[in-house]
């Protein structure tokens, strides 16, 4: 099936398939084993299945289904190995790839929003589309002065099945959250529901686009392709290439792979300080590295459809917040997310505790460079996930704040791909340029934050 199912009940069968075919499996699974067959090899094919019937579904669906299953796919390095390598793949390819759309359909739209000469417009332009992703797919082109551009081109009924397809996902939250243990995947489905009207407005997803291009123009480290045209489910960039972080990620050196986690966190802290928004869709698939003249690499940044806008920057708070649990201030720490509202009124903890708590999480921000590892993700995710941790207790009284919601997301996403591609960075030096309140040079006006903010 190649086109996107636009009908409610066709889209809600596929999705009520997954968990119905997640228990058939399991029944196929214990008659192997009656039959012979070891628990760890019907395990495997048990889990190998499930990923492919996970790729095939949320991959034709595309819409919400797809964003879902991308903004999974980052959290893969929180599985235990022995289930993550059935899922790896499968997840992978929904970060690249999906069922292309018809030509058809690709030049009724281009039709409709640019024309029906739109063919003047271009030099050259390719029917069969270079990337596929949730709610668009992109055309490598030339625009008519000569530029190399990507046509970037939206799926008819995109939002009516983003909207259909999260609301179902919501449903099934339950039989999907195992996916990834340790995480609520409820809050994630009603967040990426509350983005899709600003993914689904390519003028809004434009004007982000070309403020950072603007401000990016010539960087060192970072390249984003300026606008071209923008019109209603039409939108053209300057073409970009690259090699995707997704192929980094699976056969890239160790030079590679650290030279793109390196500039993967510069972009996610110098973003909001130098624009005023947070690029927040971080899965590979927006992501390039590109060989520079000196023989290096710079980081290509695609698909501005989801931002935060952050006037400010990132808040202050958390560089602040980050800086004392460093400096080991129980008191002050504690003090400071009742304030900002991560600890209720009516929740009373131990400060102590909450330093506990937090200490393995910001470790990686607590060394010069520090390297990110499926191995230590998954002991993240273990030691928040199990009910008899002292961790998991303690996260459960913890609010997260509306206001924090995008940024802890991108932020947990961000170091989900610094783990797959098994990284050493050097955060922070990032945290002391680009987060205000977490620099040395602060600590003497932060000494009086709390206060002066009461």
């Amino acid at each position: 099936m190649s086109d996107l199912p636009r009908k409610a009940v066709t889209r809600t069968a596929k999705l009520a398939a997954l968990p119905i075919g997640f228990a058939g499996r399991a029944t196929w699974g214990i008659g192997r084993r009656i039959g012979g067959k070891s628990a760890e090899i019907v395990g495997r094919e048990l889990q190998q299945r499930t990923a492919d019937q996970l790729f095939k579904v949320l991959g034709e669906l595309k819409g919400g289904a797809m964003k879902f299953g991308q903004a999974l796919s980052v959290f893969e390095s929180a599985l235990p190995e022995d289930i993550a390598g059935p899922y790896r793949a499968a997840l992978t390819k929904l970060q690249e790839a999906a069922p292309p759309m018809p030509t058809r359909t690709v030049h009724a739209v281009l039709g409709e929003r640019l024309g029906e000469q739109w063919r003047d417009l271009f030099v050259e332009f390719e029917d069969k589309p270079s990337a596929a992703a949730s709610i668009g797919q992109v055309h490598r082109a030339v625009w008519h002065d000569g530029r190399e551009v990507a046509v970037k081109v939206q799926y008819p009924g995109a939002g009516e099945a983003l909207l259909s397809d999260l609301g179902q996902l919501s449903r099934f939250a339950r039989l999907l959250g195992p996916l990834v243990p340790g995480m609520d995947i409820k809050p994630l489905i009603a967040e990426l529901r509350d983005r899709v009207s600003e993914e689904l407005d390519y003028a809004l997803e434009a004007q982000a686009q070309q403020a950072h291009a603007d401000e990016f123009d010539d960087d060192a480290d970072v390249v984003v392709p300026h606008v071209v045209h923008q019109s209603e489910q039409v939108l053209v960039t300057e073409w970009i290439d690259g090699t995707p972080l997704a192929e980094i990620i699976d056969n890239g050196s160790e030079d590679e792979r650290d030279r793109a986690g390196q500039l993967l966190a510069r972009f996610l802290f110098s973003g909001p300080a130098r624009t005023g928004l947070l690029h927040a869709d971080p899965h590979p698939g927006n992501f390039r590295l590109l060989p520079d003249e000196k023989g290096g690499w710079r980081l290509g940044v695609l698909d501005f459809g989801t931002v935060d806008r952050l006037p400010g920057g990132l808040p202050e708070p958390i560089g602040v917040s980050l800086r004392r649990t460093l400096d080991g201030e129980a008191e002050a720490i504690y003090e400071l997310l009742c304030e900002e509202g991560f600890v209720k009124e009516s929740i009373d903890l131990e400060p102590g505790a909450v330093l506990d708590y937090l200490l393995p999480i910001i470790e990686p921000a607590r060394v010069d460079a520090f390297t990110f590892t499926r191995s230590w993700m998954r002991n993240q995710a273990a030691r928040i996930a199990d009910p008899r941790s002292p961790a998991h207790q303690l996260g459960k009284q913890l609010n997260l704040p509306p206001s924090y919601l995008l940024i802890h997301r991108v932020t947990l996403s961000t170091i989900g791909v610094l783990c797959q591609l098994g990284a050493t960075v050097r955060l922070r030096d990032e945290l002391e340029a680009w987060v205000p309140g977490f620099a040395a040079e602060d600590a003497a006006r932060d000494e009086e934050w709390p206060a002066a903010e009461a």
